[in-house]
Parts: structure tokens; sequence; C-alpha cells
């Protein structure tokens, strides 16, 4: 089981690389996959927009890790940020360290000194840091640039948005893990026609799945301009 320190946080069991679609990402999955097996780098900053999986990357390196039997701690700072900073003490003990929305700590200087610290602490181990901002260090507004210089110690991997026929994939096989067929021409209309990242397309497909189970309609490109535009 994951070990979770703070809050009781859970990871989602969705969240797992085998049902990530990679993309142009193979890089950054091969060094999660090393991360998650105590090899490779002991650090590893990753980036992007909305939307393109930052939060399913850090949970499925947490699964992975953990089914490794290997313990790991999630810290979303988005739930955090408002905590004190000094829940990070102690946490170089775990063989893997997940900070997800790094740019939370942007104009919180004792947070900075805590992540700082934190990572001096980790590089005396042999255990893991992986985290995850909208931005890469240098370009994050941070007061602190010692930390800028720590987050840079490791690789910086931009995460690389989708293709049309990734996102069509996606969308289909997130379709038949709850139990129903979405048709090529409704991905191609959604596609079109709604903002491209995947937390809003993946909520769209719950308001079509729950109204179809509610009407008992079959989903199809009229019944998706009816339910969502």
């Amino acid at each position: 089981m994951s070990r979770q320190l703070i809050l009781d946080l859970k990871l989602k069991e969705t969240h797992t690389l085998d049902n990530y679609i990679i993309g142009n990402n193979q890089l950054l999955l091969m060094l999660l996959d090393a991360m998650a097996q105590k090899q490779g780098e002991q650090q590893l900053f990753i980036w992007g927009e909305s939307g393109v999986g930052k939060s399913h990357l850090m949970q499925a390196a947490c699964h992975l890790a953990s089914e490794n039997s290997y313990s790991v701690s999630y810290l979303p700072l988005g739930q955090l940020i408002d905590y004190s900073p000094q829940l990070l003490d102690g946490m170089e003990t775990m063989d893997l360290i997940c900070i997800d929305d790094l740019e939370q700590v942007i104009g919180k200087p004792e947070w900075q000194e805590q992540l700082f610290n934190l990572i001096n602490r980790v590089r005396e181990t042999t255990n893991h840091l992986l985290f995850s901002a909208s931005l890469p260090p240098n370009e994050l507004d941070l007061q602190l640039e010692d930390l800028r210089s720590r987050l840079n110690w490791g690789p910086v991997i931009s995460i690389q948005p989708l293709a049309d026929e990734d996102l069509q994939t996606a969308l289909q096989q997130r379709a038949r893990s709850r139990g129903f067929e979405l048709p090529d021409s409704v991905c191609s209309y959604m596609l079109k026609h709604y903002a491209r990242d995947m937390n809003g397309l993946f909520s769209k497909l719950q308001v079509l799945e729950h109204a179809s189970l509610a009407q008992h309609r079959l989903i199809t490109v009229p019944f998706v301009k009816e339910v969502i535009d």
C-alpha cells in the first residue's frame, strides 16, 4: 500500500503508467519507470500546461514504486500550501517523494526554504525526488534563487501535448473503462469544438455518460450538441 503521511492523501487508482497515452513522451516515461525502481536519475522535474497529465504521471510513479515495495509520498501543493511547510520535515526518509503543483510556492518564502532544505537532505540519501509545475524552474517567479538552482540539479522535461489521434485514443480508452463505446465521429466533434486539455475532455465525457444513462440514449454527435453545447 502507498504510505501517505499528510492528510491521508489518496492516489487515484486510475492514474497508472499503463493507461497513460504516451504520445511523444517516451523518454519521460522511461525516466519515471526507472525512478520508480530506485534507478536512474535521483531528481526529475516535469512541467507542462494544464491538462497534459502531470498529476497522472506523478501518481503513476507512486503506484509503480509502491508495487515495487518502496515507500512513497505524493504531495499536491495545491491542497497543502495553506499548511505549515514543516510538514516536509523527515520526508527525505521516503524512497520516492513526488511534489506536485510546485508553482504554488511562488510568493511563499518559507515553503521555498523548506523545499531547498529537503532537496539538500535527499541528496545525502539514495532516495528520489519528482517535481511538477506549469513552468520550468527558470521561468518560475521564485524569490529563493538557490531553490531554482537546486530544481535544476536533475533533468527538466516538458510534457508534450497529445496529437489528435492520441487524444482520440485516450477518450475512447476512458469510455471503454467506464463500460461504453465512444464513436470516432463523437471524438472528432469533441476535439474540434472543445478545449483540448484532457481534464476538460474527461469531464465532458462524464457528463455525456450520465446523460446517456439517464435518458437511455446512445452517445452521438446530435446528443453531444444537445447535452453540452
